[in-house]
């Protein structure tokens, strides 16, 4: 699998999110609720937000944030969800997140979150050192994606192990010193399979702050 994959690129994404019916539920991820709730708010950057479900929650809690993805699509999805009263306090932005360099004089942030982003493991690396890189001090990165285990159980994922990422694998990833460990995790929840029988998998939970 290539970065040129068809499942890379905005046009691919932008035909699935014009289909009648969301793509995802609409609700916030439980593991970012879980790792964020006791955080103090200040600015945000989710990265690759699709419908918007987890930077609104971002918003409605405090946070202002920055929604960014790469589908034009998804992105009117988000805003057509965005709640009036959340006017000012969140801001959706499209950009290639395999390509995009962050400024100097772009905003570092208190809290950079992206989730179920996968890529083969050199371009996921580029990737998650970018917003790494947006982290201001004393921030946190919380990435969140499907554990390597969720091969081995009945839910449909790509036979392709390079694209599934442990928490260890991530903290290995970032430059030490210079981030602590927060929540290193493979969280278990139960999923239904396409044939409707109800699986635990298990989602890679990485939450580090920035110490310099």
């Amino acid at each position: 699998m290539s970065d040129t994959d068809p499942r890379y690129e905005a046009a691919f994404w932008d035909q699935r999110y014009n289909a009648p019916n969301p793509l995802w539920s609409g609700q916030p991820n439980p593991a970012l609720v879980e790792e964020v709730t006791a955080l103090t708010p200040g600015m945000a950057l989710e990265a690759g937000c699709g419908e918007g479900a987890d930077a609104i929650w971002l918003a409605q809690t405090g946070w202002q944030v920055t929604g960014s993805d790469f589908s034009a699509q998804a992105l009117a999805r988000a805003a057509d969800h965005t709640p009036t009263k959340l006017t000012g306090r969140l801001t959706w932005q499209q950009a290639d997140i395999r390509t995009w360099t962050p400024q100097d004089d772009a905003p570092h942030y208190d809290l950079v979150t992206v989730s179920f982003l996968h890529f083969p493991s050199p371009l996921r690396r580029a990737v998650f050192a970018a917003l790494a890189a947006r982290v201001a001090g004393n921030g946190h990165l919380v990435i969140i994606g499907h554990h390597p285990s969720d091969l081995d159980t009945a839910m449909p994922r790509p036979p392709e192990p390079d694209i599934f990422y442990t928490a260890d694998d991530l903290i290995n990833d970032l430059p030490a010193p210079g981030w602590k460990a927060v929540t290193l995790t493979a969280r278990p929840r139960t999923a239904t399979t396409p044939d409707g029988r109800h699986v635990t998998i298990h989602d890679t939970v990485l939450t580090a702050q920035r110490t310099q």
